[in-house]
């Protein structure tokens, strides 16, 4: 299997387990919300980002694939996060593709579909748990709650809410999967 670039950071401490604090570099992602439950939502999304970095943009050009893809819930006022997953006030998700580290605002293309915007996201500090397995709702909580009790004993304060990244297709046997939750925290 081919690998894929991943978003630049720096692991600042290795914690309890499979905790890391890092610190991210600036990104460019392009996101989308989607109404929803978590399931739904991250297919709805995947497609609709797919179809911006397949050539659905104003130049027509392909975009590399990069890994994570993030979930998170999504927020009335604009979110600064990266493939990612969250929910959104109004029960729906943000859905994230990180762009190559070549793409600066000014040089990604420009989405052809409204639905997809494109955001700089400045460097920041994060608290995070990687795991493996499904991307159950109970395995997503437990990893949640983990990384929730770690912070609260660190004084660490989260800015928005958990993301959870997603590095691997859905093919991919489930004990191979690179998954982790995430907070961006507030420096």
């Amino acid at each position: 299997m081919a690998r894929v670039e991943t978003p630049a950071y720096e692991v600042t401490e290795r914690a309890a387990g499979a905790i890391e604090l890092r610190r991210y570099a600036p990104m460019v992602v392009a996101e989308t919300d989607v109404p929803g439950d978590r399931d739904a939502a991250a297919g709805a999304g995947f497609r609709i980002l797919a179809s911006y970095i397949f050539g659905n943009n104003r130049s027509k050009a392909k975009i590399a694939m990069t890994a994570p893809v993030e979930q998170a819930p999504s927020e009335k006022i604009a979110m600064t996060a990266p493939v990612e997953q969250a929910p959104r006030a109004n029960g729906g998700w943000t859905i994230r593709f990180i762009l190559p580290p070549e793409y600066s605002m000014e040089s990604a293309p420009e989405p052809l579909d409204a639905r997809v915007r494109l955001a700089r996201i400045e460097a920041r500090s994060a608290a995070a748990v990687r795991f493996s397995g499904r991307w159950t709702k109970p395995n997503l909580g437990v990893h949640t709650d983990e990384l929730d009790t770690f912070m609260k004993a660190r004084g660490l304060t989260p800015d928005g809410p958990a993301v959870y990244a997603f590095y691997d297709g859905p093919f991919t046997p489930f004990f191979m999967r690179r998954n982790e939750v995430i907070y961006y925290l507030k420096d």
